[in-house]
């Protein structure tokens, strides 16, 4: 048996029954062999994987690494293996002077795990830069590439959390920039900058991150636990009639975003602790083994509670934006909640 707490951000106490690592393509062929024989799930640095049971499976870390470059008149063309940091690759880019992704700094996690969860901040989405992701097929055990528009990319979503969810491995993903930039600070506090480079962005970004999450090293969390909730526009005037100062932004015509942290943090729980997890007294949004001795019991029962305080002051229904690991693999948090709340 093998423990999981440093193998995910979270740290919770449980174990797994075996570990295994990809370190090239050639060894993909071992992960086709651990599909047939018994079960298995791939993760990169475990930055949005919480293990709330032990594991009866085999976990396979993604090591693959490399980073190429090419361009043209207009564009970078940047090719990245799937087991690259996520922020060392923002600061490769920069100081290659590709800019972009710029306010995506210290997102945590794999390059490989980008696309699957589109990840965003301040006003800016991954799936802007994507060309493509090429991943191994499970089933075919060929290298296959899916253009962007055929990733399904949407809100902290892709087609890799669905259709192709249990039988692909992403090995690259291959980024389009284009050599015009311009700044994306229309969020706050990017808002207070004054024609910044895309340097003072990512540090203003890195900066912000610094003092309201906290460092997973010293205290476990998986950054931000939930999505911002959509709403419907009615729902959101109704809500901003009532409380003017909601952060609230468009997301498409009939619908808002709201700011799940804000609505936590109103509801009075933010610093709320139950047991040995907590929500972070800096950032509501963030739950943490603020004493390293959680277990997945005290972490479910905690979000599920955040989760009702929410909808019962808001009408606002909160969804986890991590990943929960049970017994024999991913497991949806309201089969996980029915054992608490039923």
């Amino acid at each position: 048996m093998f423990s999981t707490k440093p193998l995910h951000s979270f740290h919770l106490s449980s174990v797994a029954n075996n570990v295994a690592e990809i370190n090239s393509i050639d060894d993909l062929s071992c992960l086709k062999e651990l599909t047939d024989s018994g079960e298995y799930i791939v993760i990169g640095e475990g930055s949005n994987t919480i293990f709330v049971e032990n594991y009866m499976g085999t976990i396979v870390l993604n090591k693959l690494v490399g980073i190429e470059l090419e361009e043209t008149k207009d564009h970078f063309y940047v090719s990245v293996s799937s087991g690259n940091n996520w922020n060392d690759f923002v600061v490769w880019c920069l100081s290659n002077k590709i800019y972009g992704l710029e306010n995506l700094a210290l997102i945590p996690g794999t390059v490989g795990a980008c696309p699957i969860q589109n990840i965003g901040a301040y006003g800016v989405e991954v799936k802007k830069f994507i060309d493509n992701v090429e991943y191994y097929d499970l089933e075919s055990g060929q290298i296959c590439t899916l253009d962007n528009e055929l990733c399904e990319f949407g809100y902290r979503d892709s087609i890799f959390k669905h259709d192709l969810k249990f039988n692909t491995f992403i090995t690259k993903v291959n980024f389009k920039f284009p050599k015009t930039w311009q700044p994306q600070v229309d969020y706050a506090p990017l808002n207070k900058l004054t024609n910044p480079s895309a340097n003072e962005i990512y540090d203003k970004v890195c900066e912000v991150r610094a003092l309201k999450l906290p460092d997973p090293k010293t205290i476990g969390n998986a950054g931000s636990f939930f999505k911002n909730p959509i709403v419907s526009n009615k729902k959101a005037d109704e809500l901003i009639y009532q409380y003017e100062d909601l952060p609230n932004y468009h997301f498409n015509s009939t619908s808002k975003k709201l700011a799940a942290g804000w609505l936590i943090e109103k509801a009075g729980l933010k610093g709320f602790s139950l047991g040995n997890v907590a929500v972070h007294d800096k950032q509501a949004l963030v739950l943490t083994n603020h004493t390293g001795y959680a277990d997945g019991k005290e972490l479910i029962e905690l979000a599920s509670y955040v989760m009702k305080t929410v909808h019962d002051k808001f009408g606002v229904s909160l969804e986890p934006e991590v990943r929960f690991i049970g017994k024999h693999g991913e497991v949806k948090f309201s089969e996980l909640n029915q054992n608490i709340y039923g």
